[in-house]
């Protein structure tokens, strides 16, 4: 249904084939979750031409709300998508003029549904206590949702994080790292909701470039701690 596509550098005959066969339910749950958000007519007089709305934007149409649906019910079950219909939907967004606003909101959305999965208890500790006995638990949480949703690992150097995607669903959707957006969104909103950190990330390694990996950097810091 959503064809893929490798990213090919000018001059690179094929590039080493991802290792990863599936995916968490929420991310492609997120990327088709923005497009139906952004295809969606806020004005509501535009309701009377649904039937013609729906032809001209993906996100209105039945197929999407029923791969919706499915990506809940799967997500519910603990089920798990394969990598290519993921990335597939990456290559979708990234054919789109808006590419880079979807892959920022699908961002956003992601954060939130794993900021969300997060025990409201352990939120309100690590919003609450103090900074030296907080961000020990802030850390834990966010390496063990970096393995569960980003298919990443989580290190922390001095006063910084690093997040390392190897499998990026979305890197190959669109040139110029545009897909990298979706990750890099999604870990400066979660830190941002869990340690009011993440202001400034980086994306210091892109798999597109050639680097092997995606990595972002974030400042380990808390504003109010």
């Amino acid at each position: 249904m959503f064809p893929a596509r490798r990213w090919q550098a000018p001059g690179d005959s094929a590039l080493t084939p991802h290792m990863a066969s599936t995916v968490n339910a929420r991310i492609p749950l997120s990327l088709l979750e923005a497009i139906r958000r952004i295809d969606t007519p806020n004005d509501p007089t535009e309701t009377e031409y649904v039937t013609e709305l729906r032809n001209k934007r993906l996100g209105l149409s039945d197929t999407v709300y029923t791969q919706i649906r499915r990506y809940n019910d799967a997500m519910k079950r603990g089920q798990r998508i394969p990598f290519a219909e993921a990335e597939g939907l990456g290559t979708l967004i990234g054919r789109r003029p808006d590419a880079a606003t979807l892959f920022h909101n699908a961002g956003e959305i992601l954060a939130q549904t794993i900021y969300e999965s997060i025990s409201a208890t352990t939120r309100g500790t690590i919003r609450t206590l103090p900074g030296f006995m907080s961000r020990p638990l802030a850390l834990k949480q966010i390496k063990d949702v970096s393995g569960k949703f980003f298919e990443g690992t989580l290190e922390r150097t001095g006063s910084f994080l690093t997040l390392k995607v190897p499998d990026s669903v979305t890197v190959n959707g669109a040139p110029r790292s545009v897909g990298c957006v979706f990750y890099e969104t999604a870990f400066r909103d979660l830190l941002k909701m869990l340690i009011d950190s993440g202001e400034q990330v980086d994306h210091v390694h892109c798999a597109q470039r050639g680097e092997g990996a995606c990595e972002w950097r974030a400042e380990w810091r808390s504003v109010n701690h």
